[in-house]
């Protein structure tokens, strides 16, 4: 089904892999082609450096390259924010010097989009961002008209250009674009004509055969190569290219449904080898001339192979709590209670909760998984086959007291499905039909009763991500599966079903986009900045506090400690209802960690208040009880204090995993974070999104994770000088109960400009300068 192929592979004519070809040679590769009945190779010789520069990812890297092979120094074509996020990015742009977009920016309103937290806040951000394009020259999509990713795949998408949006599922690879996802700082990094630097990132080949049967979605098809790589980091951070023959048996349709979800892979992004269906997709859109043909070179070379036979993929359930948490939903029939029951225990665990009640082997009726509630949606599940589909099988039957959600991903997908009267029949059979939003995804729409297991296609099953509270009492949690066996399940009631054990006939519809959906709606201001127009700020559109430069030593609070093997970013900062306050820095602080560490909040501003007292000069008794242990010999306690920035630290194995949102560092800064601790990062993106909010990224060696309980003290004398000097590693001091223990902490692969930003103190002070 999915098979790792972990040394690097060579891929010859886009077609035929081999791991041998330096050994082998060109007239050994020649008869593998010939086998495969395909021409013979041009090349002369088979050289690896040369056939790395062969895959599509080099190709359109290296034409947005203005650094060396190496180093790369990229500029995105086009940009894109939802609602969460733009009033941040853009206030952090103008406080740089922002006069007008350098490029398309699009911001969309499909998170924000209900306007029904929080008083008038959500629809405050809205004309805020309104007033930004008109001033800045960007392109708005108001509420309900599109969720972020289907509107770019409509209409900003180009075969060979990159997209860079500040939401980690930007995934365009099907449709030839190169597409990253990553904080704020990123995007305003664009905004202000500077770079986004990464050292080149290692390209893995997903090399696709086969062809799906009938029943099994792109759902089912991501979900398998998540189980396959996910946990063992195979392409973490690295660039997945999609190639092999399988790719023409998949519609484009079904090629984005799979290509978004590899953000839950931690991969950095992807890329597709484009054929007539993409030409084709681009011709309905309006935008044929944005076609061109990607394909790998003759010989291509890949630093690790993920196989995936298309036709023995099954249709799959990811369990709670993550989408790696994978079984086929037959294997669960069968084996039910065990399952279930090991998801039970490891959700306890994870939780860390013992007043909630987690249960699943309670849902098991006659022996298969009942539940009670099933959601559609967002830019994996609200796509037109998608919907098509769960119409065909469905069909007018009456789902009874089953709850089924369905959100078309566009206003343009819901016309189309309304012509096709896939509306109708999923409407008549009791389903309930909303706008274009992603809500179920991040809990701000049909966020299940206290015990529920909701079945969705979406992107993510994070806990409490589905809306629950659990400072509360709440739990519920969510399951994915493919819109096909969710329309199946809801057949039945909620009774857990295949899309393959049930007879329909699937072909898709001929799709023709309704262009007059976004003329008669969106503006388009590229281009047309008018500096005379004012930004709009609501009541809740607060600034950045002043943030500190990297004081010469630091004294950290240990203010949370989380062993957890990863941790998310929807733990470090919850998302639903909370989001209708991230345009209001200090309101959503006091929400950080409210759902993993509630103490957290408490612990960090303790100390910010002390440090708040410190830099007005004041030495208290208070301040002298903290500081006291670094009373060391020659040196006078009062001196130390004058140059010891007091502020917190968060240590944890792995965090980082999820969201792009950049809240999940930068609620740490406001709350008086300094830096974070932790084995290894989650993603590249979360590791950015401390460095561009001036918290240090540091690693330590895994002997020593278990060094930290949040009643200590980390002591980092000379980090300003370690970091300004490009130090690799810094001797710092655990203090526990006035007894020190040395820890050497390391300052890994910081590149010149990150160590200027951490100086500065964050990214605003360093562009302000």
């Amino acid at each position: 089904m999915v098979e790792l192929q972990k040394q690097g592979m060579y891929l010859l004519k886009g077609q035929v892999l081999l791991e041998d070809a330096d050994r082998l040679g060109v007239e050994a590769c020649n008869r593998k082609l010939a086998e495969a009945g395909l021409e013979p190779l041009c090349e002369s010789t088979i050289e690896r450096e040369k056939a790395r520069r062969s895959t599509m990812a080099y190709q359109i890297m290296s034409s947005h390259n203005s650094g060396d092979n190496e180093n790369l120094k990229l500029r995105f074509d086009a940009l894109a924010s939802h609602d969460i996020t733009y009033v941040g990015i853009i206030q952090t742009a103008v406080a740089s010097g922002l006069k007008e977009f350098p490029v398309p920016y699009v911001l969309t309103n499909c998170h924000n989009s209900l306007c029904a937290v929080g008083g008038t806040i959500n629809e405050d951000d809205h004309v805020f961002g309104f007033a930004a394009a008109k001033k800045f020259g960007g392109i708005f999509v108001p509420p309900h008209q599109a969720v972020i990713h289907q509107y770019m795949r409509e209409m900003m998408t180009g075969c060979g250009k990159m997209i860079l949006g500040s939401d980690s599922h930007t995934r365009y690879g099907a449709l030839g674009t190169l597409a990253i996802g990553e904080g704020g700082g990123e995007i305003a990094k664009q905004l202000l004509q500077r770079s986004y630097d990464i050292s080149y990132p290692d390209v893995v080949g997903v090399y696709l055969s086969g062809k799906p049967k009938n029943g099994v979605g792109p759902q089912d098809v991501a979900l398998s190569i998540i189980k396959a790589v996910f946990k063992n980091g195979f392409v973490k951070n690295k660039v997945m290219e999609f190639v092999g023959p399988g790719i023409d048996n998949l519609t484009v349709d079904f090629r984005n449904g799979i290509d978004v979800m590899t953000t839950e892979t931690t991969c950095l992004t992807s890329i597709w080898r484009t054929d007539g269906q993409v030409a084709e997709h681009y011709r309905i859109h309006g935008r044929s001339d944005a076609y061109q043909a990607l394909n790998s070179g003759e010989v291509s070379y890949y630093d690790g192979i993920v196989k995936v036979d298309l036709s023995r993929i099954e249709p799959m359930i990811a369990l709670p709590f993550h989408p790696s948490n994978v079984w086929s939903i037959a294997e669960l029939n069968e084996n039910a209670a065990d399952i279930l029951r090991q998801v039970e225990l490891e959700g306890k665990k994870q939780l860390d909760n013992p007043k909630l009640e987690f249960s699943l082997t309670d849902k098991i009726v006659n022996g298969r998984l009942q539940v009670e509630q099933a959601v559609v949606a967002g830019c994996a599940g609200g796509t037109f086959e998608n919907v098509a589909a769960m119409a065909d099988i469905l069909g007018q039957k009456a789902l009874g007291a089953f709850s089924l959600s369905v959100y078309p991903s566009s206003q343009a997908v819901f016309v189309e499905l309304m012509k096709n009267r896939s509306i109708e029949k999923l409407t008549l059979a009791g389903s309930s039909i909303r706008s274009a939003f992603c809500g179920p995804c991040f809990g701000a729409g049909d966020v299940p009763a206290n015990g529920v297991l909701s079945i969705r296609h979406t992107t993510r099953n994070f806990p409490n991500r589905e809306g629950s509270k659990p400072a509360e009492g709440q739990i519920a949690s969510v399951a994915l599966m493919d819109a096909r066996s969710i329309a199946a399940t809801s057949l039945n009631g909620g009774r857990l079903t295949a899309a393959t054990e049930v007879e329909f006939v699937e072909s898709p519809p001929v799709y023709h986009f309704a262009k007059e959906v976004y003329e008669n709606r969106v503006y388009q201001g590229f281009g047309k900045a008018d500096a005379q127009e004012e930004l709009v700020f609501g009541p809740n559109i607060k600034p950045w506090p002043t943030m500190r430069a990297l004081p010469e030593n630091l004294l950290l609070k240990v203010a949370a400690v989380i062993h957890d093997a990863v941790t998310t970013t929807d733990e470090l900062i919850p998302s639903g209802d909370t989001s209708s306050f991230r345009s209001n820095p200090m309101r959503l602080a006091e929400f950080t960690l409210s759902r993993k560490d509630p103490a957290y909040v408490g612990r960090a501003k303790a100390v910010q208040a002390l440090e708040m007292k410190r830099q007005q000069g004041e030495i208290s008794a208070e301040i002298k009880a903290v500081f006291a242990p670094l009373a060391l010999a020659g040196t006078k306690l009062d001196e130390r204090i004058a140059t010891t920035g007091l502020g917190s630290v968060i240590f944890a194995l792995k965090p980082g995993d999820g969201s792009a949102r950049e809240q999940a560092a930068s609620c740490q800064k406001v709350l008086g974070g300094d830096a974070n601790v932790a084995v290894e990062y989650a993603t590249k993106r979360y590791r950015s999104n401390l460095i561009n909010w001036g918290l240090v990224p540091f690693t330590i060696a895994a002997a020593d994770s278990d060094k930290f309980t949040s009643a200590d003290f980390l002591y980092i004398p000379g980090v300003r000088a370690a970091v300004e000097n490009g130090a690799q590693t810094v001797q710092a001091y655990i203090w526990k109960e006035n007894v020190q223990e040395p820890l050497t902490l390391k300052l890994e692969n910081l590149s010149e400009a990150e160590r200027k930003i951490l100086l500065s103190g964050c990214l605003i002070n360093y562009y302000a300068k």
